[in-house]
């Protein structure tokens, strides 16, 4: 039963339509016309046919394009015979222009309460009632509002609608998204690994900034011993001796002669460059080696026969001084044979002379070892006699290559050309 309904006779006009109604003081559901938007037409005028006026209690036009499903038990009644299987009696819509009757549709809400009085209506009858499609869009024509159970379900199903257009449109952006940075991170490797397998045009060319980090190659002991070194001619270093660390073997089978080198501090000068010039020269076949007389070995501790010492200029006067030599005019070296030390000057060390010039600084060197050496094993000088021949390795040449009208070449070596 409806929780609204009304006592008392019906309202005036209420019959009109060809319809009886019901008994005075009978108890009546009030039914409120649903409206379509137009203008009625009052029951009973125009012939009743399905295709122009529906039959029942709800007279006027109906609507066509879709059948209209109808839920059974409630108020809807048979359609197809036009019998209402209803119990209460509803009479059908007040004329045009009559009072309409006040509230809610409350057959909606007594058919949802109410239990089933027939059958289930046909859902293909003859349809009049535009009333489901004003229900889909939330009120009837005349503005009042639906029933609170079919809003409730259409706002739930508007809202699970909603829900799932948002998760499919946030899943679709995600998988897009996974596939583009998916297909970004392979492009990516695939530079990577092309450009890495490319070849370069520079392969197996270093770079200009790498060329101009390389450090230059170290000179070998040919090189520098062609070359001059900056030096004062009037150098006087520290005084104080260093003798050259390390063994070089006697390689030959004469007379094995021992020698320590010493190098003066503070001279400046490469003192490895120095020892290896005088183990090699000395023991060349065309020194004082010549034929396996003698051997020599350069030894830095223990008692040797001599000691071969590179000074500078100021130095090596006064030792040599010591042995009352003057080797301040010419600026030259000397064997200062009252002492252990064969002085080589190095200011001839490392410029060389006149004599040989500074494109033949190997073979002045080579000199400077072979004469000085000389005089510890006991020779003198001795002077050119053949005009354009080798001078004597004994010979001053680093004085003069003309000596009485006689010149000669210059010569380092002591059996030359053999």
């Amino acid at each position: 039963m409806g929780r609204h309904s009304r006592k008392g006779p019906v309202p005036k006009g209420a019959g009109s339509g060809g319809a009886p109604g019901p008994a005075s003081g009978e108890r009546e559901a009030a039914v409120a016309s649903p409206g379509s938007g137009r203008r009625r037409r009052s029951a009973g005028s125009g012939p009743e046919q399905h295709t122009s006026a529906g039959t029942g209690p709800f007279a006027g036009p109906a609507r066509g394009g879709h059948p209209e499903h109808h839920e059974s038990g409630g108020g809807w009644g048979d359609w197809q015979t036009g019998t209402q299987q209803q119990v209460r009696t509803v009479p059908p819509p007040a004329a045009v222009g009559g009072p309409r009757i006040p509230g809610p549709r409350r057959e909606f809400v007594e058919a949802f309460d109410a239990p089933a009085a027939g059958p289930a209506p046909d859902p293909y009858g003859p349809a009049s009632d535009p009333a489901p499609e004003a229900e889909a869009l939330g009120a009837d024509e005349a503005g009042e509002p639906l029933a609170k159970g079919g809003k409730g379900r259409t706002f739930t199903g508007v809202a699970a609608a909603a829900v799932a257009t948002v998760l499919a449109v946030v899943v679709a952006g995600q998988v897009a998204a996974d596939r583009h940075d998916s297909a970004g991170a392979r492009s990516s490797e695939q530079d990577r690994r092309a450009v890495q397998e490319r070849p370069g045009r520079s392969d197996g060319r270093p770079a200009p900034a790498q060329e101009a980090a390389r450090p230059p190659a170290s000179p070998t002991y040919a090189q520098l011993m062609t070359r001059q070194f900056p030096i004062d001619p009037e150098l006087r270093a520290s005084g104080e001796f260093e003798a050259v660390p390390g063994l070089d073997r006697a390689p030959g089978k004469g007379r094995k002669i021992r020698y320590r080198i010493d190098v003066e501090k503070g001279l400046g000068l490469d003192r490895g460059l120095f020892a290896r010039a005088v183990q090699e020269t000395l023991n060349d076949e065309r020194s004082w080696a010549h034929g396996g007389a003698m051997t020599f070995e350069r030894i830095s501790s223990g008692r040797p026969d001599f000691v071969i010492t590179l000074a500078s200029p100021g130095t090596t006067a006064t030792w040599c001084a010591k042995s009352g030599l003057d080797t301040t005019v010419d600026n030259v070296s000397c064997d200062s044979a009252s002492t252990e030390r064969v002085m080589i000057n190095a200011y001839r060390w490392a410029q060389g002379a006149e004599t040989f010039g500074p494109g033949a600084m190997l073979a002045y060197r080579q000199m400077l070892i072979n004469h000085e050496v000389g005089h510890r094993l006991g020779h003198n000088h001795v002077n050119c006699r053949t005009p354009g021949a080798l001078a004597p390795v004994m010979q001053q040449q680093t004085k003069s290559l003309d000596i009485g009208g006689v010149e000669c070449k210059p010569n380092p070596w002591v059996h030359p050309g053999e």
